[in-house]
């Protein structure tokens, strides 16, 4: 699949990343794919990981993988990631689970951009991770 855009734009005069994203990505080319809040339920329907941020983690980037490949996309096309974490206790551990997949999903560490924050709570109490994102299709 063609890149349609340029993934890496370093702005000058702000110190780099403090973690796995980048400031900036320079977009161009296709539609945009405006993913809604992903939250850790399977196909069925159920929770996956209750008081566990981690499993929670990954079954969300599950999800937001079958989105893009539902759309033709692949993650190199995502430009923009929010991350909605349940209490700071949630943190380290949702970093873990990401790190661990974005090793796969990002070998060469081109980051998309990336909002974190820690909330009170989510739409449902076992609910502890809600990640949405925007993507270019080409």
């Amino acid at each position: 699949m063609t890149q349609s855009y340029s993934r890496i734009f370093k702005p000058e005069g702000v110190a780099p990343p403090g973690g796995k994203y980048n400031h900036a990505v320079r977009a161009r080319g296709g539609e945009f794919l405006i993913i809604a809040g992903q939250i850790a339920t399977d196909i069925d329907g159920k929770l996956v990981g209750a008081s566990d941020a981690g499993a929670q983690t990954k079954q969300v980037f599950a999800n937001l993988d079958a989105i893009l490949k539902s759309a033709g996309a692949s993650w190199d096309n995502v430009v923009e990631l929010m991350y909605y974490i349940v209490g700071r206790k949630n943190v380290q551990p949702f970093m873990d689970a990401r790190t661990a997949i974005f090793a796969e999903k990002y070998p060469k560490a081109n980051y998309p951009t990336a909002t974190l924050l820690v909330v009170e709570g989510l739409a449902r109490e076992e609910l502890l991770v809600e990640i949405s994102g925007v993507a270019i299709l080409p």
